[in-house]
């Protein structure tokens, strides 16, 4: 080999051990950041007219565990999703509260019943009387706040959902353009690993909204998938449209047409049932929220309502009373119909006769709310009657606990057990859901850089920098002589 052979060499052995002790610094120095893939030296030899010429550097490689990300991701939008719907039904619990606290449902029919009880021993007192109101009024409130919260959530959710979709139409537009960047370069040989770290920091932003599954395609790009099969980014991002409420009701839905659900460049999505190509993340706990868990919990406190109204519109109740009229507590000042039950537990109201703050009065809850003229203050009949109502044994007319007799403390307690029941298993799942992302999350961590590696890596860096510099240190010297003769 001649001399300048071996010169070219080995300056070729020094700007590969450069090359690859830059890559372990910067291995090194981002060991702790976010969507980082770690980084190693493509070598080979170089061959010149068939004989060896050195080692040349063909690029850098991008090491990346691409089924332990895609689980990962996967398990980021899980544990999202078990996070939003837990976090709604904490919620609803503990507005519904526990039977034993007296600012729950169940404390709060307990109290109006105390009244009526001690009512009943003085019958004559208006300050007793005007006790009994103001449970009555407690307890529709507690009722009234109980579904206001459950149509606010629906309506925070529904302003999450739009959020996230911007989101989503963000994150896709960057992911598209970051493709455009990788091929371009890809062509012209130089290095994408920053380019693929970004574009990894993008989709794990946007699969925890929606479960996704990325694919490589030529020159570098990547196509997105939903976990449900719905293309989001092939050459070109989708869109995906949303159009957000500015006020719910109970009675809006998604079936009625009355909320939005989700386009994809103007082809409509199902966002519940068996095949929702969006949920699983924090996007479908949004829908989940919305259009199920929400109008769930407001059906049941609505049928709580509606057996309390039906109880007191009893007309064997008060001998005063007209079928057909309102009774204690009534559905917006106006008698209850069956057809009318959807949100009746937010228009739940006092019946005006007997308040006083309505122009009514608290001794008609003695007297009779059908009365003419005063009663026989010593009659303590319909405060009795009041009584039993609520201990009567009655069968609802809808809700989970239809067709069954009940009384009416046994119906709200119940409404409180459902939701805790059900708050249990989400808080099971939301605990499994974050052991699983954890795991996952450490086991990126030890698939990526290891500093003691990258330590050891360096020094055989360093011995074959100090080897190519020996060659040509003495190669050096070779000339020098030849030039002193």
């Amino acid at each position: 080999m001649s001399l300048s052979a071996s010169l070219a060499n080995a300056l070729s052995g020094l700007t590969a051990a450069s090359r690859a002790a830059q890559l372990v610094s910067n291995n090194v120095s981002n060991v702790m950041t976010e969507g980082y893939g770690r980084r190693e030296i493509a070598l080979s030899s170089r061959v010149l007219d068939g004989g060896g010429a050195g080692v040349q550097v063909d690029g850098v490689i991008r090491v990346v565990d691409a089924g332990l990300l895609r689980d990962r991701r996967l398990a980021d939008a899980a544990l999202g999703y078990s996070n939003d719907t837990k976090a709604f039904l904490e919620k609803v619990s503990t507005l519904v509260g526990t039977p034993e606290k007296e600012s729950s449902i169940s404390g709060r029919f307990r109290l109006f019943e105390s009244s009526l009880i001690t009512a009943a021993s003085r019958p004559d007192s208006d300050t007793r009387l005007t006790a009994v109101l103001t449970a009555a009024k407690e307890l529709v409130g507690a009722i009234n706040s109980v579904s206001g919260n459950i149509q606010g959530a629906r309506l925070d959710a529904d302003r999450s959902i739009a959020f996230q979709v911007d989101q989503l139409n963000s994150g896709l537009r960057q992911v598209e353009e970051i493709n455009a960047s990788i091929a371009s370069l890809n062509g012209r040989g130089r290095d994408v690993s920053a380019l693929q770290d970004e574009r990894q920091k993008v989709i794990d932003a946007i699969s925890e909204i929606v479960p996704m599954r990325e694919v490589q395609r030529a020159d570098g790009k990547v196509a997105l998938y939903t976990e449900g099969g719905a293309i989001l980014l092939e050459d070109t991002a989708v869109t995906v449209d949303f159009t957000p409420a500015n006020f719910i009701t109970a009675d809006m839905s998604l079936a009625s047409g009355a909320l939005s659900g989700l386009s994809i460049d103007g082809r409509n999505m199902p966002t519940t049932g068996s095949f929702q190509p969006f949920g699983g993340g924090t996007l479908g706990a949004a829908f989940d929220v919305r259009d199920q868990l929400a109008p769930s919990a407001q059906a049941d406190l609505d049928a709580l309502a509606r057996d309390l109204v039906e109880r007191f519109e009893d007309p064997s109740l008060d001998p005063t009373f007209t079928a057909g009229d309102p009774g204690l507590f009534t559905d917006n000042g106006a008698a209850f119909s069956a057809a009318n039950e959807v949100g009746l537990a937010g228009r739940l109201e006092i019946n005006a006769l007997v308040d006083p703050d309505q122009g009514g009065s608290a001794q008609l809850l003695r007297d009779g709310l059908g009365a003419t003229t005063a009663g026989d203050v010593g009659n303590a009949d319909l405060l009795n009657a009041f009584a039993g109502a609520l201990n009567a044994l009655r069968a609802p007319a809808t809700g989970p606990n239809a067709g069954t007799s009940q009384t009416v403390h046994t119906l709200s307690s119940a409404l409180a057990s459902r939701i805790t029941g059900d708050l249990v298993v989400a808080e099971r799942q939301s605990g499994f859901a974050a052991a699983e992302q954890q795991s996952l999350k450490e086991l990126e961590y030890a698939n990526g850089v290891d500093t003691d590696q990258e330590m050891q890596k360096l020094l055989l860096i360093e011995q074959a920098y100090a080897a190519n510099a020996r060659v040509i240190q003495t190669v050096d010297g070779l000339i020098q002589n030849l030039l002193a003769i």
